[in-house]
């Protein structure tokens, strides 16, 4: 079993989610009382927003390029970053270490092409919809034409994300909220929905849609789980198999 390393705390309520996922994925495939290999380090989400806010990404990268290298250090053949929005550093955290990063759209983008979508709805923070980041990588490596809500839903998605979702608030105004961005989605285009913020499945999931939806979160977390048990750090699973889809 190779040693998972997550980068978590942005925010620690999707973190707890990663953590359980990876260890009912372990003890799933291999029975018993087996569980992950994990070394975890949780950063004060405070700070990071705060970077976010300045527009500080080259400390942000600073901060979580350390990070990863004390999970290296650790012994982690692997790092995670709990966040779809810090991937937009994810280059740089990669380069800090010597082993390999799992980048949550990668994963992602596998499973829309498996599903056979190709026009997904992008539900995550304004970073991470505003930004290119994201969507250019769905759209070099996988062909994929990621669409996203227009700015006033786009405010609501990330204000809900931030305001509640990261503070353990579940209201159910704000899933209707959600719900509503969708039906907008789908009417200009969408086949698919992406959960592209880590914290977002704690208030929607599939069974809320009647498109296929692809929760971030489970499939990074599934993803390093193929990865720890495989030898030689390949993929477990070919590329897109359906398994990857929730």
């Amino acid at each position: 079993m190779k040693r998972i390393g997550l980068i978590g705390g942005m925010s620690w309520e999707s973190t707890a989610v990663y953590y359980r996922r990876v260890n009912e994925q372990v003890r799933d495939r291999l029975g018993g009382l087996n569980s992950a290999d994990v070394v975890l380090r949780s950063l004060n989400f405070e700070g990071i927003v705060a970077l976010q806010k300045a527009g500080a990404w080259d400390k942000a990268a600073d901060a979580l390029g350390q990070v990863a290298r004390e999970l290296e250090g650790a012994g982690a053949d692997m790092i995670l970053i709990c966040t779809n929005t810090m991937h937009l550093l994810a280059d740089k955290v990669q380069a800090s270490v010597g082993i390999p990063l799992v980048h949550i759209a990668d994963v992602t983008g596998e499973a829309v092409v498996a599903a056979g979508c190709r026009r997904p709805l992008l539900l995550a923070t304004r970073y991470t919809m505003e930004q290119e980041f994201y969507r250019q990588r769905l759209k070099q490596a996988f062909d994929i034409d990621a669409l996203v809500p227009d700015a006033a839903d786009r405010q609501d998605v990330h204000d809900i994300i931030f305001s509640e979702l990261c503070c353990g608030i579940v209201r159910p105004n704000s899933k209707e909220r959600y719900l509503q961005v969708v039906e907008a989605g789908k009417a200009a285009g969408a086949d698919s929905v992406i959960l592209g913020c880590t914290e977002i499945g704690l208030l929607v999931g599939p069974d809320d849609f009647d498109i296929p939806t692809f929760d971030s979160t489970l499939l990074h977390a599934d993803a390093a789980v193929d990865l720890s048990l495989t030898t030689g750090m390949a993929r477990a699973r070919p590329a897109g198999q359906p398994a990857g889809v929730h």
